[in-house]
């Protein structure tokens, strides 16, 4: 007898689901882009980009593993779709090295007295890469099996 997913047991359970891993990844995303703003110089000149990492630094990991707990979940409901699928694996991938990267370089650039260029390079870096994120996510449906055996 086969069990069958929790996940899979309700039509509204799936979207249930993704508004808990939006939300974790709004949360994430909208907390890290205050940052890179702020090196950016984009807003809150009053404040040092320290302060506003500080600041934000809870409500970034909340929703990191808000996000990734939900991800998760969502991915078990048909873990052979989300696997073979590019935009899935380019998302993985693109995840892996902008966490790495908040929690090295990002961390370092924010709480040293890096030049502005440097830290210019930093919030690009890093917006790019959570931009990678969030497109990878979005284009899942839209993009088909990439590997197959």
């Amino acid at each position: 007898m086969l069990l069958e997913n929790p996940v899979n047991w309700s039509p509204l359970m799936f979207p249930i689901i993704e508004c808990f891993h939006i939300a974790g990844f709004v949360m994430t995303i909208g907390t890290i882009a205050m940052v890179d703003f702020r090196l950016l110089g984009w807003m809150m000149p009053q404040e040092t980009a320290a302060e506003v990492a500080e600041d934000t630094g809870g409500w970034t990991l909340t929703g990191l593993i808000l996000g990734a707990c939900s991800g998760l979940l969502l991915y078990s409901s048909d873990p052979d779709m989300y696997y073979l699928n590019l935009s899935f694996q380019l998302k993985i991938v693109c995840l892996a090295a902008a966490v790495v990267f908040h929690y090295t370089i990002q961390r370092k650039v924010v709480s040293s007295s890096a030049s502005r260029c440097l830290s210019k390079v930093v919030a690009v870096v890093s917006l790019g890469l959570w931009a990678s994120v969030l497109f990878g996510g979005v284009f899942i449906g839209f993009v088909g099996r990439g590997i197959t055996f």
